[in-house]
């Protein structure tokens, strides 16, 4: 599992907050910023921009996930996620999964306004991924064992 130093982590803090500062949130008015450390060093920033129809919205994760595999990058370390709320906020399902597919072993920072952070495994926000190798039990037939022999 990779490991933040604390000057890493308050860097991709700021980065992150200073991300959300060019959200597009004129729906819900909960602006996310986030800052991703990708494996070469290098950090890409990202903040949700909103949609009047909701569904086309993209989370700040998402975002800079995006710009990281734009410029290359195929392998994630970390990524920081800032938003106003008391407790801080964190990815939801989707970037969750998204997170996953560049790395299972990501570290979440979770920073909250009053300048704290928790630092989580994506591993214990995401306990069952689709994968890769979802695809190849599918092509197989094989099943998987939740819900076997029900039917």
């Amino acid at each position: 599992m990779p490991r933040l130093d604390d000057a890493q982590i308050e860097s991709l803090a700021s980065k992150a907050w200073e991300a959300r500062l060019n959200a597009y949130a004129p729906y819900s008015q909960f602006p996310v910023g986030a800052a991703l450390l990708a494996a070469d060093g290098r950090v890409f920033i990202g903040a949700n921009v909103e949609n009047a129809s909701l569904g086309l919205s993209m989370c700040a994760e998402r975002v800079a996930i995006g710009a990281a595999a734009a410029a290359g990058a195929r392998s994630v370390i970390a990524i920081a996620v800032a938003g106003c709320d008391e407790q801080g906020v964190l990815p939801c399902g989707a970037c969750r999964q998204v997170l996953n597919e560049f790395s299972p072993s990501v570290l979440v920072v979770q920073c909250r306004p009053d300048g704290a952070h928790t630092v989580t495994p994506l591993s214990q926000l995401l306990s069952s991924p689709f994968t890769g190798d979802s695809f190849e039990r599918g092509r197989s037939g094989e099943r998987d064992s939740v819900g076997a022999g029900q039917g």
